[in-house]
């Protein structure tokens, strides 16, 4: 495709994302997705050999195999926004075993869902495509609405339907953060321990984080704040939003 073309469809700002060119810090310093990523990046560490034979079954699934680029399909939905605003729309998608199937006819590295959802369906496709377990929920039903994440189940489980990892939320920045660091920190620990893959969504709660009308929870310093405290309790791999504040040019999606 032409770069015209390209800028063209990224409209007003696709001269900037393109062209950027970043002065802070040199991309020879950073550590770019590759066929080898996986032993370049996670071999010196202290992950273990099961962990590293997850991480490559991850990298190395689906249509983006080997490119060091990973697309999982995650759907939790049922618990996170509740099963009818998420499923009415196709019916199908409340048979568990759907969303697994999309996944796999989708070519995607992985899928990330429930303990239900993957337990219900483990015996048929756990060695077809990669299992995420999503190991913490916000739960949804207290009124008035709770945004806190709360722990649905054990590492153990997740380990006993053949996951290759698991998955969790930390609300960074809300009144619940300091709870659910420690308990995300102490699960990945043990996930780590039993060889699978520790994945993060590293998402901001603080309506602090809103002032004079414009919402600043994607605004790039905070967000990467945000991925550095995942990184530093050992998630292997960081889900981020875009960044969308505008006076800042630099963007990147993490997953």
């Amino acid at each position: 495709m032409a770069s015209s073309k390209v800028i063209e469809i990224l409209g007003k700002e696709g001269e900037d994302l393109l062209k950027h060119e970043c002065k802070t810090i040199s991309k020879n310093l950073l550590h770019l997705p590759g066929a080898d990523f996986v032993e370049r990046c996670f071999a010196p560490t202290n992950r273990n050999i099961q962990v590293m034979r997850n991480l490559e079954a991850i990298y190395n699934h689906g249509r983006l195999a080997g490119t060091g680029y990973v697309s999982i399909l995650p759907v939790d939905q049922g618990i996170e926004h509740s099963a009818g605003a998420s499923f009415a729309p196709n019916p199908i998608f409340f048979d568990p075993e759907n969303i697994v199937k999309l996944a796999v006819e989708g070519g995607c590295n992985a899928v990330a869902s429930t303990y239900g959802v993957l337990a219900s369906c483990a015996r048929k496709y756990a060695h077809q495509i990669p299992f995420i377990v999503k190991i913490n929920h916000n739960e949804f039903l207290s009124y008035p609405n709770r945004y806190n994440q709360i722990m649905f189940g054990s590492v153990e489980e997740a380990w006993n339907i053949g996951a290759a990892a698991v998955g969790a939320t930390i609300y960074f920045g809300s009144p619940e953060s300091d709870q659910q660091i420690i308990e995300v920190a102490q699960a990945f620990e043990r996930a780590h321990e039993l060889g699978m893959a520790t994945i993060l969504w590293c998402y901001l709660r603080n309506n602090g984080f809103k002032k004079d009308g414009v919402d600043y929870h994607v605004a790039t310093d905070i967000t990467a704040q945000a991925n550095h405290l995942g990184v530093t309790i050992q998630a292997d791999i960081i889900k981020q939003k875009i960044t969308r504040k505008q006076w800042w040019i630099y963007r990147y999606q993490f997953w």
